[in-house]
């Protein structure tokens, strides 16, 4: 009977769509916060896009960004979570970003389309490859 209580009282298990809604909401949160070593705790080892970028790649390039902006504030839409098996899935992104910085007004403001492909090997979802453009441009 203990056993039907405890049971009941366990937190239900989340879905591959909530767990990548939350994926999307760290890796959020990890930007805002300029928190480089984070976003690259979400890419896997064998990160690659079609840029040519690695995983090493990318952490430079957020070096940069977070060099460039002392102040980061995204705004984050997801457009579609597409989850094939358990395993892996693809996640359109819409992000609208905005930083403040060393330019002429000190604000740069940009908005991004992103299509991230997402495995879960283990117990966490990771990054394994990524295609982006600017709204309105084509993704590569």
């Amino acid at each position: 009977m203990a056993c039907l209580a405890i049971a009941g009282c366990s937190e239900p298990e989340s879905s591959p769509e909530d767990e990548l809604r939350k994926w999307v909401a760290r890796g959020e949160a990890a930007a805002e916060d300029r928190d480089r070593g984070e976003l690259l705790d979400m890419i896997s080892s064998d990160y690659a896009d079609g840029r040519g970028n690695d995983r090493d790649q990318i952490g430079n390039l957020l070096r940069v960004y977070f060099f460039r902006h002392k102040v980061i504030a995204l705004m984050v839409t997801i457009d579609d979570i597409i989850v094939t098996g358990e395993t892996a899935a693809m996640i359109k992104l819409t992000v609208a970003m905005a930083g403040t910085g060393s330019g002429t007004l000190g604000i740069k403001a940009d908005a991004y389309r992103f299509e991230f492909e997402v495995q879960k090997p283990a117990d966490e979802w990771l990054l394994i490859g990524a295609r982006w453009a600017s709204v309105g441009r084509a993704l590569h």
